[in-house]
């Protein structure tokens, strides 16, 4: 991201030009941080570029220029989603390289239309497991291999995590059930099972306190002691190395909260189940949730319908 003082000096463009193109013809929309002030993503300062040369070097206008732009953005868009006319998994893997190859040269504008058209398509279970997961794995792989950097990788996994924040607000919440908190503990950095893991627990209309990864021990505690109705805790451990201290944890947090069922799943369970204490361990693939579900919340499930 790139300050507005940045993006003067890379394009030789004054900051009241600058000004004069976001406010009156909408040439590009910065995020703005905290205080009000102005940060460029890539994408941004590309698509400034772009209208810096159609208005000096063509003399077009700006305005003309602008209409230029987006009838272009929509073409790229257009291009890439004709696929989505043919077999279901080309589709599916066509917008999967189209919406990384976007977040990894930080063009999230492009990104999040893609996504939006595909959530509107395919529906958002569809989308998250065979593109947006996929895409989460091939960008952490990318950056162990050094093929993507720290800021593709943060950039990558924060776009989509947001995508996966949003839906949480579209399932309603059911009183009867009990409040699930989630998270991965100090040292535990991949987050991806625990996030989808969360979000089913939500369509299922438990309300999910979301913490996300290396959260540390402290934190965790005191949002127990100020939150009464916890009845599910549930952590993620992809690294087997984590599980004595997850396991030790998780006795810890009993006592805060003795009255919490645990659950705990990622990698470093797959392999031997019976190294947890916790009153669930969750090695079952994705496919099989809705019955582990149903069969622990049955009776909750018969009072709703009374």
């Amino acid at each position: 991201m790139y300050s507005i003082k940045q993006v003067v000096e890379m394009l030789d463009i004054p900051s009241v030009t600058l000004r004069a193109w976001e406010n009156r013809y909408q040439a590009v929309t910065p995020e703005r941080t905290e205080s009000g002030y102005r940060l460029y993503s890539h994408e941004n300062v590309e698509d400034l570029r772009w209208l810096k040369e159609q208005t000096e070097q063509q003399g077009v206008s700006i305005s003309h220029a602008v209409r230029m732009l987006k009838a272009r953005k929509e073409k790229q868009l257009d291009d890439t989603l004709s696929v989505a006319s043919g077999n279901t998994q080309d589709a599916f893997e066509k917008m999967k390289e189209q919406i990384y190859n976007a977040l990894h040269d930080f063009q999230g504008e492009r990104a999040n239309a893609l996504i939006d058209f595909g959530l509107s398509l395919y529906g958002y279970e569809a989308m998250f497991h065979q593109v947006l997961v996929p895409i989460l794995i091939q960008v952490g792989d990318a950056w162990e291999a050094g093929i993507a950097t720290v800021a593709q990788e943060h950039y990558t996994t924060h776009m989509i995590s947001n995508r996966f924040y949003q839906i949480f607000h579209v399932f309603p919440v059911y009183s009867h059930l009990p409040k699930v908190l989630a998270f991965c503990p100090a040292g535990e950095h991949h987050q991806v099972g625990l996030l989808l893991f969360a979000l089913f627990l939500r369509k299922n209309g438990m309300e999910v306190i979301y913490l996300g990864a290396n959260t540390p021990e402290e934190g965790i505690i005191s949002m127990l002691e100020q939150q009464s109705r916890v009845g599910l805790i549930c952590l993620s451990i992809t690294d087997k190395d984590l599980i004595p201290f997850s396991e030790e944890l998780i006795e810890r947090l009993r006592k805060v909260c003795p009255g919490a069922k645990f659950l705990v799943g990622g990698k470093g369970y797959e392999r031997d189940p019976s190294l947890s204490k916790a009153d669930y361990v969750m090695t079952e693939p994705a496919e099989h949730w809705q019955a582990w579900f149903d069969h622990v919340f049955t009776s909750m499930k018969i009072k709703k319908s009374l």
